[in-house]
């Protein structure tokens, strides 16, 4: 018995505890350092157990946000910019992109006519234009494209609300002779302030026609550009809105009215747009994948 007493008074001594208490914490220690290690295992894209492939673009989607009507402080500049190959890409954001962006354009030969009476019957609107090519005919005259073009729904409505709390800026890509009439027809109320073709792109080791931002301002913290290209913004990873695209297979795309217009009337509440922006889309995080290095950022 007396044995017993003894052990008792060992086992539960303040030392035993304090023994017993430091094991645990230890053990809960790795316990946490093994779960990280896991869960980094499995959105490895090399050790992942999935069979399914990565997808092109890791950046987190647009997504709808409601916000209360809210006066403005300031005005926001927003650049609307694509890249296309057909030769037009405009800027949104507080700078951005065009084509894809705000419409979608088709060769009228080579366009289905079921396609545009699908679109015709979703209510999409759409006109023909003829545009300036950059190749040459064989008599040496320039090249005359005819192209049947798309509007996005609600692009009107979307730059008349926009222009409200921003200035706007057309910055494409394309050449002049195939974006200017383009633009004439869907800018009627002369909203952009500024347009900018492909001359005013700069080519980069790691990409052609970039958009850089600081020819619009040195200080780019009220500055944004939607594109639908990400590379049209690697100077300025943290001023770029990665837009979804649109094509006339896509009728009921809602993506200025309900996404786009939200979000940059957020933006145009802030004094520095650019934490805001990476933390919605972590676009650094983004280049550095595609083997873009910060030392080529211009921020």
């Amino acid at each position: 018995m007396a044995e017993l007493t003894q052990a008792a008074e060992v086992v539960y001594s303040p030392r035993s505890v304090q023994v017993w208490r430091a094991l645990l914490n230890w053990l809960a220690f790795f316990f946490q350092i093994f779960s990280r290690f896991l869960r980094a295992l499995g959105h490895h894209p090399l050790l992942s157990s999935s069979s399914s492939p990565p997808p092109a673009h890791d950046f987190k989607p647009l997504s709808a946000v409601e916000l209360p009507e809210i006066e403005y402080p300031g005005t926001l500049e927003i650049a609307a910019g694509e890249d296309s190959g057909a030769d037009v890409s405009p800027a949104a954001a507080t700078n951005g992109c065009l084509e894809k962006l705000t419409y979608a354009a088709y060769e009228t030969s080579s366009l289905p006519v079921s396609l545009r009476n699908q679109a015709t019957e979703a209510g999409l609107k759409w006109f023909e234009l003829e545009c300036v090519s950059s190749d040459k005919e064989c008599e040496g005259k320039p090249k005359i494209n005819y192209v049947t073009v798309f509007e996005r729904p609600g692009l009107r409505e979307f730059l008349k609300q926009v222009s409200t709390f921003a200035d706007l800026v057309l910055f494409t890509a394309g050449l002049e002779g195939y974006a200017r009439p383009l633009v004439d027809i869907v800018d009627v109320e002369n909203l952009f302030s500024h347009r900018l073709y492909r001359p005013s792109t700069i080519s980069t080791e790691y990409r052609e026609h970039v958009k850089d931002l600081t020819c619009l301002s040195k200080d780019l913290c009220r500055t944004v550009i939607v594109d639908n290209n990400p590379f049209s913004f690697l100077l300025q990873p943290l001023n770029g809105i990665p837009c979804v695209p649109f094509s006339v297979g896509q009728p009921h795309d809602y993506q200025l009215l309900n996404v786009l217009l939200p979000l940059l009337k957020n933006l145009s509440l802030q004094k520095d747009v650019r934490p805001v922006l990476y933390e919605k889309f972590h676009m650094v995080e983004w280049f550095q994948k595609q083997g873009i290095p910060a030392s080529s950022w211009t921020l």
